[in-house]
């Protein structure tokens, strides 16, 4: 197999506590991202960026679409949401969901977005029915695996098979790297230490969470469930029963268990990959997720579709830049294509390219594999 060349790429989710403390607005910050060489690859969430989303009209749509282009920036990603809560007194029913899916991937396609990452909510059936609608626009539609879930849980599998049974070129998986943590994030440690945990919590926590990775992912909701309970009994065992549901929530939602190898259960069906990762450390390495491997893992499966870097550490860490440590990070990224044989494309043309050879192409829409 011919080895792959990733684009390098961030999501604006990485920079998200600046942007909510409008250090930035969303022009700013999209040319933020180009003058500090983050991209080319961009990623946007829809409703968290995009008044009114997903109504877009015209004239802002063609105002985005030219700033990407000055700035020589490639939108890789759309993240929408498959929220059927989002009635107050019911639940969407299908054709409902269907609708309001239907209107987010327009808007997708609108903006220019060749991928619309999709979320776990979205069921076989849904995708489905999803296909002939992602065809229609040109928008390939990547369900994110994300912790809790990972690649070999029946619930991506029984997606996986959906996937093959459909056979449109259309549909596939965003691969966040939050499912193959190998360690408790040092700074999440840290902030809780800022509030007040004493050093022996905090040491009980690390320990917990590094026997849950020995023994792998939750074989089932039961298990992570009890796993959860056991981060909120250690708090309140040792006097800080407030940290609880955080501890849980971060140490069974947020930091997956599984192996890297793990992914190669849909690699063939990886259209994205979110970079997720916690912090840098003094060495200039993200202590807690293994970039280096999931890269090489990457490389040596020919993926060359592009990888937003999303630092989730920003939730937490509000004393270190959210610029710095993507920085950091991408270097690292890009460190680890190189000891595999290979490079991060950094060229914005490259890029498109790149997109073009790894997503369908708009003469492939309604057509099946």
């Amino acid at each position: 197999m011919t080895l792959g060349t990733p684009i390098q790429g961030v999501t604006l989710y990485s920079f998200t506590r600046a942007f909510h403390g409008r250090e930035y607005d969303l022009d700013a910050l999209i040319r933020k991202v180009a003058a500090e060489g983050y991209g080319p690859g961009l990623e946007i969430i829809g409703f968290s960026s995009f008044r009114g989303f997903p109504e877009i009209d015209d004239a802002f749509a063609g105002r985005f679409r030219d700033l990407v282009d000055e700035v020589g920036l490639v939108t890789t990603s759309l993240a929408v949401n498959a929220d059927i809560g989002i009635h107050r007194d019911r639940l969407l029913d299908q054709e409902e969901l269907i609708a309001y899916m239907r209107r987010q991937i327009a808007a997708a396609a609108k903006l220019g977005f060749p991928i619309a990452r999709v979320q776990i909510s979205i069921t076989p059936d849904s995708m489905e029915q999803l296909a002939p609608i992602a065809e229609e626009y040109g928008v390939t539609l990547a369900l994110e695996v994300h912790a809790d879930q990972y690649a070999s849980h029946p619930r991506i599998l029984a997606l996986r098979d959906r996937y093959e049974k459909v056979g449109s070129p259309f549909l596939g998986f965003t691969m966040d790297w939050g499912a193959t943590v190998s360690g408790f994030a040092p700074s999440l440690i840290e902030s809780y230490r800022r509030r007040g945990a004493s050093e022996d919590l905090l040491a009980q926590v690390v320990s917990l969470w590094d026997d849950f990775y020995q023994q792998g992912p939750p074989r089932d909701q039961a298990e992570h469930g009890q796993r959860f309970g056991r981060f909120i009994g250690l708090a309140a065992q040792n006097g800080r029963p407030d940290l609880g549901i955080d501890f849980g929530i971060n140490g069974t939602g947020l930091f997956g268990p599984a192996r890297v190898d793990d992914w190669l259960e849909i690699m063939p069906w990886v259209k994205h990959v979110h970079g997720k990762f916690f912090g840098i450390d003094e060495n200039k390495e993200e202590p807690s997720v293994p970039v280096r491997d999931l890269i090489g893992l990457l490389v040596e499966n020919g993926y060359s579709g592009a990888v937003s870097s999303e630092y989730e550490g920003w939730h937490w860490n509000n004393w270190e830049s959210p610029f710095d440590i993507v920085r950091d990070e991408q270097a690292v990224q890009r460190s680890a294509a190189q000891n595999a044989g290979s490079r991060m494309i950094t060229d914005a043309a490259e890029a498109r390219a790149a997109l073009a050879a790894h997503l369908p192409h708009a003469a492939l829409k309604g057509a099946r594999a």
